[in-house]
């Protein structure tokens, strides 16, 4: 299955589904419209049973170089002072929210650098590969912001504080080597390779029984926030209708048959 509508593309195969960004003349940023559409499009793929691992990307020399900031886009009306800013905000359904609490795997492909919004998406992700060439660029204070999209909970959580308050507070540019040295991307390959590699990692997902794998990442998230005698409980709760399921026979007769297992996710 393949749908498109000039800026994002999206496609399922083999159990992946892939979403692109394809504005390369822009550097891949992303305008109001994109943003609709990628929150929709991360729903639509956790949603459809075919679908067991996720791939974000782009197309051209960027991942995505942050929000479109021209014209009267995404800043319309910010500098507007008679404006009054609403005291509530509903970000439930916005990308990193959605990305966030989606149960389906992701996995950034990152084609090219990810600065700002681009690089929060990354770190958003449960999995990066980062081509060679590419860079990921906190360009947050230097524009006179915070990392709106999840950055200041996300880097810490992976790096430690000190390591993630250098990046931040002084827009710090990271080379892939340095990426991966930090533990912030799984692999470092070659640009043209980066596809590839993201779709055998998919891959190799996919083939996974899917309630098993979704259900580790979604007790995986609950952790980050429990002690760990409550996530044991919560973790034992979840095996329960597991040892109910096809895929738990199945990977229990494949085992013992030394066979690979054909997963079906019931």
């Amino acid at each position: 299955m393949t749908s498109a509508n000039t800026d994002m593309l999206y496609d399922v195969e083999d159990h992946v589904g892939t979403i692109t960004f394809n504005r390369p003349d822009q550097q891949n940023t992303i305008s109001r419209d994109m943003l609709a559409r990628f929150g929709d499009l991360l729903l639509e793929a956790d949603a459809d049973e075919d679908v067991r691992a996720i791939i974000i990307t782009g197309t051209g020399k960027f991942f995505c170089a942050g929000l479109d900031l021209r014209g009267s886009d995404i800043t319309d009306g910010l500098s507007d002072r008679t404006k009054r800013v609403s005291p509530t905000i509903d970000l439930r359904n916005t990308p990193p929210t959605i990305l966030h609490n989606i149960d389906t795997p992701t996995i950034a492909a990152l084609n090219g650098s990810a600065a700002g919004y681009g690089m929060d998406m990354a770190l958003g992700c449960d999995m990066r590969i980062m081509a060679d060439s590419a860079k990921l660029a906190a360009a947050f204070t230097a524009r006179g912001i915070v990392p709106e999209s999840g950055g200041t909970w996300i880097l810490p959580r992976l790096i430690g504080w000190a390591k993630a308050s250098e990046i931040i507070f002084t827009g710090k540019t990271l080379s892939a080597s340095e990426s991966l040295d930090m533990g912030l991307v799984s692999h470092v390959v070659n640009n043209n390779e980066v596809g590839t590699e993201a779709r055998e990692l998919a891959k190799r997902v996919a083939s996974q029984a899917p309630m098993a794998v979704q259900a580790s990442k979604r007790m995986m998230r609950m952790g980050m926030g429990e002690n760990f005698d409550d996530h044991v409980h919560h973790v034992f709760l979840q095996l329960l209708p597991l040892f109910q399921s096809e895929d738990f026979k199945e990977g229990m007769a494949s085992f013992m048959e030394k066979r690979e297992a054909q997963f079906k996710g019931r």
